[in-house]
């Protein structure tokens, strides 16, 4: 789907305008608001593993989350970013990465969302499994 016809989508109760195409993660971004991110990266294509992205839609009385970096802009979508579910289930993702990378960034993020440990336990591979590597090696190096 090319990006042309503009659309409006309220994201946090403000009202957004964006292409149709472009994704909810992109219209957010250039609306100035903030959705968090770990696997996304402008340079490869939208793949949406870590979930970290994901936000709550509603359209026609029905509510659901979905990932934000792969889910396209609708008009007339309504989108919350911040809400107490999305929350509880970034705080449970983050929980499950940091037993397996305790990275930086990952303790970090977490300490974000107020997670100090992790109830889990993982071999420690520094990995996510976001695919981000794999990706980029197939779709920038041509490796």
């Amino acid at each position: 789907m090319s990006k042309g016809k503009e659309i409006v989508l309220t994201i946090n109760d403000q009202k957004v305008k964006a292409k149709e195409g472009m994704t909810i993660l992109e219209a957010a971004s250039q609306a100035a608001i903030h959705i968090p991110t770990l696997c996304h990266n402008e340079n490869l294509a939208e793949y949406g593993a870590c979930r970290i992205c994901t936000v709550e839609i509603s359209k026609n009385n029905r509510k659901r989350l979905v990932t934000s970096c792969v889910y396209l802009a609708e008009d007339g979508l309504v989108v919350k970013t911040d809400t107490p579910q999305i929350n509880s289930y970034r705080k449970l993702l983050l929980e499950l990465m940091l037993a397996s990378s305790p990275s930086k960034t990952i303790q970090e993020m977490a300490h974000q969302y107020g997670v100090k440990k992790t109830r889990f336990k993982a071999e420690k591979t520094n990995c996510i499994l976001c695919g981000q590597c794999v990706r980029y090696c197939n779709e920038v190096k041509k490796a």
